[in-house]
């Protein structure tokens, strides 16, 4: 295949896969909106109950204990909303194994094989999704949420602004924010574009481990301002993706988590318990 025509082919595959990116996300933020809208029911006074983010306006006594079939909506809640928040910070590494892959082969066919990887990135997010689940439940069992899934108490909010704005500032989160920062880097450290599924699902895992260790700390973030609350969710998703795909995204981080701390401080102060 001559440079020419390659290079046709992988602007057709980054069309193909930004694309499908696009089309995941749209399917993701509007089951978001879908849910949000459907818990706000027209203001009225939620003092008791909790509502089951099902998207069919659900309401449970908020003493009773959570059923399995409610769990497993907040599990999705959790999830879907992962995929809409991450997947476009993730679209630069995605892309890049795609063409790698392509470049490798160039007869052969990386869709199937990027599949597999972004598969194994949302599977890293899901075990998130599930550790958040089980958190909710458990701060909801202590009365510490309120029926628009947001914390009851300044103090614990303060705490949790703080820890998430010290974790900014942390070698971990260093570490973690490179590997999502380089996706070339991360390639071919890791042993670049892999045959088989289990091979790309592996590195997908991988790369999203790392995406986890990047973000996790401003994802619990959303029980602050509200796991619910569309304009939170998309500051959030804003900020992780300056985070990612700037130059400047490192002292982005560092900004934001002396922005975290000061709020802490701040309700922690100021904020009537």
């Amino acid at each position: 295949m001559t440079d020419s025509a390659l290079e046709t082919v992988l602007r057709r595959d980054r069309w193909v896969v930004s694309g499908a990116i696009g089309i995941i996300v749209a399917l993701a933020w509007s089951y978001v909106l879908w849910l949000a809208n459907d818990m706000d029911m027209g203001g009225m006074d939620m003092t008791g109950f909790r509502m089951i983010p099902a998207g069919i306006g659900i309401m449970m006594p908020a003493s009773e204990p959570w059923r399995a079939i409610e769990f497993a909506y907040v599990f999705v809640m959790w999830a879907v909303m992962m995929v809409g928040m991450m997947a476009p910070s993730a679209a630069p590494m995605i892309l890049m194994y795609a063409r790698v892959g392509r470049r490798g082969k160039a007869q052969g066919k990386p869709f199937a094989a990027t599949g597999w990887f972004a598969a194994g990135y949302l599977l890293a997010w899901s075990g998130f999704s599930l550790a958040a689940t089980l958190l909710q439940w458990m701060t909801e069992r202590a009365a510490l949420l309120d029926s628009r899934m947001v914390m009851v108490s300044n103090l614990l909010g303060a705490i949790v602004l703080i820890a998430a704005g010290i974790y900014q500032w942390t070698p971990l989160k260093e570490v973690c924010l490179a590997q999502c920062q380089s996706p070339f880097t991360f390639l071919m450290r890791h042993g670049g574009f892999r045959d088989s599924p289990r091979g790309c699902l592996l590195l997908g895992l991988r790369h999203g481990g790392y995406c986890v260790g990047c973000c996790w700390a401003l994802m619990a973030l959303l029980f602050v301002g509200g796991v619910m609350n569309v304009l939170w969710i998309a500051l959030l998703a804003l900020l992780v993706l300056l985070e990612k795909l700037i130059p400047v995204g490192r002292w982005i981080a560092r900004a934001a988590g002396l922005a975290c701390v000061a709020a802490g401080a701040w309700l922690l102060l100021v904020l009537p318990q």
